[in-house]
């Protein structure tokens, strides 16, 4: 075995649990053991399984892009000094300013790609699972010889799962997986392009479009769907089902988190101080320069203590 084999050995070994898991769990419902259907919808079985458990890595990475907007300005900064000087050393000064900055506030600007690259590992090791089965072998735990047969001749809509689109292409054929595999291109280059347009236009304030991190961010819009384009046609349906799938699961993530956890001072933010506003749930405080928003919380009422005729008596007499 070499190397990357056992680096991915453990790896291959909990995605074949995790599919044949759900695909017990699929047939035990009454689906066809040797359908596609039912190992599509185990495949989405282990997206869930996954992203679910990248959801601390998730939080992490919000956190680390909330730090990054604190030091927007004074990066911002460090890129005015160093303004039109293309000198080495005014670029070396410069590069050491900004890394002394990460360093001094524990930032990253590499942690937006994290959960990807968490999940690449996955990516390789359900490859590898596929691969294997598409030649008729068995796997390094729970997935059988008898299993791996029944994966390598699954169809989805009279498409081999383990077909890719360059093969159909090259080989004229089957259709069905032309098809089924540049529409789930189109699907995933798409979803992931939504996904960063919604950080890009709504979840930035002013500094942050600013500094360097925004022309980062602008990299990624335009080029992560085209690694999904390009990509996609050598990846096997079930693979590209996966990725779509935890595409998918990443668009509606960013929704919910660029709608209740917006970024302080960006479009989002705005919408939902308008939308605590309208419910009567924000009050604005003007005691400061500007207005601030403030979300109320519930009033406690604190319980009147029973009192005594005496100590009421001399109450009511002070």
């Amino acid at each position: 075995m070499d190397f990357i084999g056992l680096i991915l050995w453990p790896i291959k070994w909990v995605i074949e649990l995790i599919l044949v898991a759900f695909h017990s769990m699929w047939t035990f419902f009454g689906l066809d053991p040797d359908g596609g259907i039912t190992w599509v919808l185990s495949i989405v079985g282990l997206v869930v399984v996954v992203r679910a458990a990248l959801i601390p890595i998730f939080v992490r990475q919000i956190k680390s892009q909330r730090r990054m907007l604190e030091v927007a300005p004074q990066l911002k900064k460090i890129q005015d000094k160093y303004k039109g000087k293309k000198d080495q050393f005014s670029r070396e000064a410069m590069s050491r300013e900004t890394m002394e900055l990460y360093k001094r506030t524990g930032t990253n600007p590499l942690s937006s790609c994290l959960p990807l690259l968490l999940q690449m590992p996955i990516f390789f090791g359900l490859f590898s699972v596929l691969n294997d089965a598409q030649h008729d072998k068995a796997g390094v735990g729970v997935f059988t010889q008898e299993l791996a047969n029944s994966f390598a001749n699954a169809e989805f809509l009279g498409a081999p799962l383990k077909a890719t689109f360059i093969g159909a292409w090259n080989a004229g054929g089957p259709w069905q997986v032309i098809v089924i595999a540049l529409t789930m291109i189109i699907l995933m280059t798409a979803s992931q392009f939504i996904t960063q347009l919604q950080i890009v236009s709504k979840n930035m304030s002013p500094e942050t479009k600013a500094s360097p991190m925004f022309r980062q961010q602008r990299i990624l819009l335009y080029l992560l769907p085209l690694v999904f384009a390009f990509s996609g046609v050598a990846f096997p349906l079930g693979v590209m089902f996966y990725w779509l799938v935890s595409n998918f699961w990443t668009m509606g993530q960013q929704f919910v988190v660029i709608r209740n956890m917006p970024t302080p001072g960006s479009e989002a933010a705005r919408a939902r101080e308008a939308r605590l506003a309208k419910k009567g749930k924000l009050v604005i405080d003007e005691k400061h320069e500007g207005s601030v928003a403030v979300v109320e919380e519930p009033k406690k009422t604190q319980r009147q203590q029973p009192m005594g005729k005496a100590r009421a008596k001399k109450q009511g007499g002070k």
